[in-house]
C-alpha cells in the first residue's frame, strides 16, 4: 500500500518543558478512515498541524505524496491535496458571505470564478445546504457554519480529509447527514472526535495518542 502520509520519529514541544510528541508514528493509506483518540492535550490537533505543515517538528520526518516535506514551501501543494477542518470553525471561515467562503478554495487552485461558484454551489447542495449560497456567514449558527466549513474543504477535491471534531455543534439530523456524506466518499482521512459512537461508524481503524506516541487499538 502506497502511503498518503508517512511520518517516522516525530518529536515537537511548545517549550522545552512541555513536550507534546515524543517519536510519534504514523501512517495513512489511500482509502483507511483513521480514528484519531487519546485524553485532552495529548497532541491530536498538534498532529494534524505537522501534517499540513502549520507546525515543524523539531526532530523526524514527514513525508507526504510520496515526496520529503521540510519547509514552509514544501508543504504549499499539501495544503491543497489535504483538507484540514479546525476544531473551531471560527477559525476557518473569513469572508463575508458563504458563497465566497467556499470559493476561495477552488479560486486559489486555478479556477475561474465562474467555475469555482459552481463548485461552491455543488458543494454545498450536497451536503444539504441549499440556499445558502448567499447567507452572511457570521450569522450563522455554530452547527451552520460546521457544514460551511466542511464545505469550503470538500469544494477544493483534496485527497485527504483531516476532520478535527467534526460533529461539534451538529444536531442529531445534521450529524446523522454527516455520516452518510463521509461515508460515501472516496478520500482517505483521519478524525479526531469524543463521540465513539460516530468513530465507531465511519473509521476503519482507530489508533491512540497518548505519552507522545500513537499505538493501534
Amino acid at each position: 500500500m502506497n502511503d498518503l502520509f508517512q511520518l517516522t520519529n516525530i518529536h515537537f514541544a511548545f517549550e522545552p518543558e512541555r513536550a507534546v510528541l515524543t517519536g510519534a508514528e504514523f501512517r495513512l493509506g489511500a482509502g483507511e478512515r483513521v480514528a484519531l483518540t487519546g485524553p485532552n492535550g495529548a497532541g491530536k490537533t498538534t498532529l494534524f498541524h505537522i501534517m499540513v505543515g502549520l507546525l515543524i517538528p523539531q526532530r523526524g520526518s514527514v513525508v507526504a505524496f510520496g515526496h520529503p516535506r521540510r519547509e514552509e514551501k514544501d508543504f504549499r501543494a499539501v495544503r491543497a491535496r489535504a483538507g484540514l477542518l479546525f476544531q473551531d470553525s471560527d477559525d476557518q471561515l473569513f469572508c463575508p458571505t458563504v458563497r465566497e467562503d467556499v470559493a476561495f478554495g477552488p479560486l486559489n487552485l486555478g479556477k475561474s470564478r465562474g467555475e469555482a461558484e459552481a463548485i461552491a454551489r455543488r458543494t454545498l447542495e450536497g451536503l444539504g445546504l441549499r440556499g445558502y449560497f448567499e447567507r452572511i456567514t457570521h450569522r450563522l449558527s455554530g452547527g451552520e457554519k460546521r457544514q460551511v466549513a466542511l464545505a469550503s474543504i470538500l469544494a477544493m477535491e483534496p485527497e485527504v480529509l483531516l476532520l478535527d471534531e467534526p460533529t461539534n455543534a451538529l444536531d442529531r439530523d445534521a450529524e446523522v447527514r454527516l455520516l452518510q456524506i463521509l461515508t460515501g466518499l472516496p478520500q482517505a482521512m483521519v478524525i479526531i472526535s469524543h463521540r465513539e459512537d460516530f468513530l465507531a461508524r465511519i473509521a476503519t481503524r482507530k489508533v491512540r495518542l497518548e505519552g507522545g506516541r500513537l499505538r493501534d487499538i
